[in-house]
């Protein structure tokens, strides 16, 4: 089994397992329990302990922690989530918009390894109803080799067809970034293990400009 990356989720055995720099947020006791999943964040210290994420039920409460490998019980990525699309049946969320452009998306193949990440994946996972009508799709493209713009050429003609905004970050060696602003052309924001930072090309190790962002999933 590969090592966890960003996006993937994870499960644990017990919630005392988790390791926190301060005391956990209130509201982590009554919204959160192991049967739930953690999400695997960016951090210097990957890949052990492992960097995780706590979701709440508010898009406002996110809870850092981390956790040791040998706690996880199951790892699910955001690619294994798109098989499961297609597999269930989601009963009333079927009518989401979001879950209506990812089984568009599914039902197409594409040249590259890609999965769904966000609120989506998280509920395609847990069945907590976490997406609304208004959600976005959160796709990741695993790049580990330098594309051009015309492999995506296909992908930018069909997303405004999909009935919601999709959201679609490059996963390359220096970490994720959006492909959008990277088909723009020009210096490009990676979230990377260490922090943000703006870079000429997400493939190449050079010198960096250091920038500020929300979070490093």
């Amino acid at each position: 089994m590969r090592p966890p990356a960003p996006h993937d989720l994870l499960w644990i055995d017990d919630c005392r397992r988790l390791n926190w720099r301060q005391s956990p947020p209130p509201w982590v006791a009554a919204q959160w329990s192991p049967s739930l999943p953690l999400v695997v964040r960016r951090d210097g210290r990957l890949p052990t302990p492992i960097p995780v994420g706590i979701r709440g039920t508010l898009r406002s409460l996110r809870a850092a922690a981390w956790v040791n490998a040998d706690a996880v019980i199951r790892v699910v990525s955001p690619e294994a989530l798109v098989g499961k699309v297609a597999q269930s049946d989601l009963g009333s969320n079927e009518a989401l918009p979001v879950i209506q452009a990812l089984r568009q998306m599914a039902a197409l193949e594409w040249p590259w390894p890609w999965g769904v990440t966000g609120s989506c994946g998280y509920m395609l996972a847990t069945g907590q109803p976490v997406c609304r009508a208004e959600s976005d799709l959160d796709m990741l493209i695993r790049c580990p080799q330098p594309p051009q713009p015309r492999d995506f050429a296909r992908l930018m003609a069909f997303v405004p067809q999909l009935p919601c905004r999709v959201d679609i970050q490059l996963e390359t060696p220096l970490g994720g970034c959006a492909l959008t602003e990277w088909l723009r052309g020009g210096k490009v924001m990676v979230k990377t293990a260490d922090g943000p930072i703006r870079v000429t090309d997400p493939w190449v190790n050079e010198e960096q400009d250091d920038c500020s962002a929300e979070d490093h999933y």
